[in-house]
């Protein structure tokens, strides 16, 4: 009984493997198939060809503003933030009140310009008196040139404040001392550094606002220290958002770092991007793939000509209507829908790309 049950058991296993030869067997050899006139029409036939090899690198990245693009606003003077107008993000036009400061400064301006008012005007009629004295001849020339002097100060120290009230602001401050800042172009508000009650000292070197019209863009993007060599300024690198899943931004790299961030052990690249439609926003992750071209070359198809089945990499081989094979080839990789081939196939050959799975299945079937 054990020996019948063992004998059982290794015919089945030999009927298997012979099954499964000769599935090996048919992938490989095919039997004969036909290309009708109405199949003709509905698949396409690419010819191998020999190819540089392209790499790809996937990178993290965010979204800048562009740097070289953009309006700091700087304080004018110190004091405290009465009111913010804006927020970051707004869109702002050219001359829009961003924020109100209440200035010390300003209303100490303001003090000064009527003093010194006051001065022109009393050194001007001293110097009417001197000229009517002297000409009559009743003062002498020393005492006239020297209310002229005293004029020509006056009128110097009141310009003096006038320009300084003109730094602080001019047309945007007030004699009581509140300051009016304004948006000098129109853009968005990409920084904003000062809130309501705040206080500005005049030793804060730090800007307000900074404004870009966000028509370019940066993205900067992080290549780890294994993968230094893999990109250089002027690769191709095509960025996506979570924001925009079917939408690719295309660019060059700009810039590549020379020394690592000391932080996380990376080095930073720049893509400049076009930003017509205001899609991209600053702070916003993206995902960046670098493209490059390699010195190897090796046999190329179009990645859709490819069967993967059974763990294994098939084409449909045309050599006429009548004569198709599948064979078997050996795939380096799989770059922007070119697929390079190890072995298998020769510059020259040609091979289905669309629609062969129908051919495949016609080839292959028992």
């Amino acid at each position: 009984m054990m020996k019948t049950k063992a004998l059982v058991t290794g015919i089945a296993a030999l009927t298997l493997l012979a099954a499964c030869k000769h599935k090996t067997e048919q992938v490989t050899e095919s039997k004969q198939v036909c290309v009708s006139d109405s199949m003709a029409k509905i698949i396409t036939i690419d010819t191998a060809k020999t190819a540089t090899m392209k790499d790809e690198l996937t990178l993290s990245g965010e979204v800048s503003f562009d740097d070289n693009n953009v309006v700091k606003v700087f304080p004018f003077s110190s004091g405290q933030v009465l009111e913010v107008k804006v927020s970051l993000g707004d869109r702002v036009s050219k001359g829009q009140t961003l924020a109100v400061i209440r200035s010390a400064d300003v209303a100490g301006n303001y003090t000064d310009l009527s003093s010194t008012g006051a001065d022109v005007a009393v050194a001007k009629r001293q110097l009417s008196q001197a000229e009517y004295l002297y000409k009559n001849g009743i003062s002498s020339e020393r005492d006239y040139e020297e209310a002229k002097e005293n004029y020509n100060k006056a009128v110097a120290a009141n310009r003096k404040v006038q320009q300084q009230i003109a730094i602080n602001g001019g047309g945007n401050t007030s004699a009581s001392g509140t300051l009016v800042v304004k948006a000098p172009e129109a853009g968005y508000i990409v920084e904003k550094n000062i809130t309501q009650g705040s206080f500005i000292r005049q030793d804060n070197n730090g800007s307000l606002f900074t404004i870009s019209n966000m028509k370019d863009v940066w993205i900067w993007a992080n290549v780890f220290e294994s993968d230094i060599a893999k990109v250089k300024k002027g690769y191709q690198a095509k960025v996506t958002t979570i924001a925009y899943p079917g939408k690719v931004f295309t660019g060059t790299v700009n810039e590549v770092s020379a020394v690592l961030d000391p932080d996380n052990k990376v080095m930073k690249i720049k893509i400049v991007l076009p930003n017509n439609d205001m899609l991209l926003k600053p702070e916003m992750f993206t995902t960046v793939t670098v493209t490059n071209s390699e010195n190897q070359q090796a046999v190329s198809v179009p990645a859709k000509a490819v069967v993967f089945d059974s763990s294994k990499n098939y084409v449909v081989v045309y050599n006429s209507k009548c004569d198709l094979k599948v064979r078997e080839v050996s795939v380096i990789k799989t770059v922007d829908n070119v697929t390079y081939i190890g072995s298998g196939l020769k510059p020259g050959d040609k091979v289905v790309s669309k629609n062969q799975l129908m051919l495949y299945d016609a080839l292959t079937a028992e």
